[in-house]
């Protein structure tokens, strides 16, 4: 049994691709496991912004995140059989990272990142072009 790995950000494009990696596997009988991918947000002395509150955990809202957006697709029963992680860093690299050795890796088109009228979206692209295994892009 293989892994297909699916990148989740809760947007519109995202679900469609954790709905067509579920039902892919279902077909070849791989896990699938749902990526979110998170980075602090940018600040510093100089931009003059506040950082985050001390009681912000960007972990834990991932975490809800990546939950309420597997429920929302997969239904309770179908998003308990997905294996869930949660990590640092910039989306496009941990995506390339966590699909080494899985036999496929899916993507929406476009998350919340990057513009509307673009055909493929900033982290599509990244991971069609740096990852070792097959891709596919799920457009809407």
């Amino acid at each position: 049994m293989g892994r297909i790995v699916v990148g989740v950000d809760g947007s519109d494009a995202s679900i469609k691709a954790l709905r067509w990696a579920v039902r892919q596997a279902e077909l070849t009988g791989d896990a699938v496991e749902a990526v979110n991918s998170w980075e602090y947000p940018a600040t510093s002395w100089a931009s003059m912004m506040p950082g985050p509150p001390e009681d912000f955990d960007p972990q834990a809202v991932a975490t809800v995140a990546l939950n309420e957006a597997l429920e929302e697709a997969l239904g309770a029963e179908g998003a308990a059989a997905v294996e869930k992680v949660v990590v640092i860093g910039n989306p496009a690299q941990s995506l390339v990272e966590r699909s080494k050795g899985a036999n496929l890796l899916v993507v929406g088109a476009r998350g919340y990142s990057g513009f509307k009228a673009t055909l493929l979206g900033s982290v599509s692209l990244h991971v069609a072009q740096h990852t070792s295994c097959p891709v596919t892009v799920v457009r809407g």
